[in-house]
């Protein structure tokens, strides 16, 4: 195919596309006024019935519980995969000579990127924790929080302290993490099937609405979900850093 045959394909593409999605966002209701009853019922049944203020992290869950294993399972694999493919490339004891050389040579980031990433890993990691813990109350959960968890890492990355992260997250504690985050969701959903009716079914106390203690199983699933997610999202990156350090050996 001639250049101008590609340009020409490509342009009528876009153009299509672009017509499709016009045609598509004309169609959608306008702001405030959602189809269908779901959007009212969902928030109701949260407040009403499982004493959840935060609807988003409710729906998420247990209306949707399913959904959500499976993407907690999905993330699980990715970081397993990730390990596998990339240890596969490497030794451990070449690992941690990278990671010494590394520290010897020096970052190449100035100052005050490394006084920002040292002030602020601290305050990241506390607000991670916050959101997930208060997942059933205010805006955040599991894996809002499991990211600012784990962007805590990058932050002390970023101060040049790559020793420092070889002794606060060892691979093995990462690693075991990641699964007990997976497998509690995966128990959770079993006891509601063993003490319930149906699985994800709430086996716990709803508590008083608006307390930390309320929404029965939501609370619990969204720490389980922050647990699998922070392990994950680390694994993946110090895995894709020693990689990066062996290869800058190379």
């Amino acid at each position: 195919m001639t250049p101008r045959a590609r340009l020409v394909l490509g342009l009528g593409s876009l153009a299509a596309l672009g017509a499709l999605l016009l045609w598509a966002v004309g169609g959608l209701p306008d702001f405030g006024h959602p189809r269908g009853p779901y959007a009212d019922l969902a928030p109701k049944i949260m407040l009403d019935e499982r004493h959840v203020t935060n609807a988003v992290t409710g729906v998420t869950f247990d209306l949707r519980g399913f959904d959500t294993l499976g993407e907690e399972l999905i993330l699980f694999v990715a970081a397993l995969g990730a390990a596998v493919l990339l240890r596969a490339q490497r030794s451990e004891r070449a690992a941690e000579e990278a990671a010494a050389a590394e520290e010897r040579r020096g970052p190449a980031t100035t100052d005050a990127l490394r006084a920002l990433g040292a002030v602020l890993v601290g305050p990241v990691l506390l607000l991670g924790i916050y959101v997930v813990v208060h997942g059933a109350l205010t805006p955040g959960g599991g894996f809002q929080g499991g990211v600012l968890l784990a962007g805590a890492l990058l932050l002390v990355y970023a101060a040049g302290q790559v020793a420092g992260v070889q002794r606060v997250r060892p691979v093995a504690l990462v690693e075991i993490a990641d699964a007990v985050g997976a497998a509690a969701y995966m128990l959770v959903a079993i006891a509601g099937l063993v003490f319930g009716v149906a699985a994800m079914d709430n086996v716990l106390p709803l508590g008083t609405t608006g307390s930390l203690l309320s929404g029965g199983t939501v609370p619990v699933l969204s720490v389980a979900v922050g647990v699998e997610v922070t392990a994950a999202v680390t694994l993946i990156l110090s895995e894709l850093v020693d990689q990066m350090m062996l290869r800058g050996r190379e």
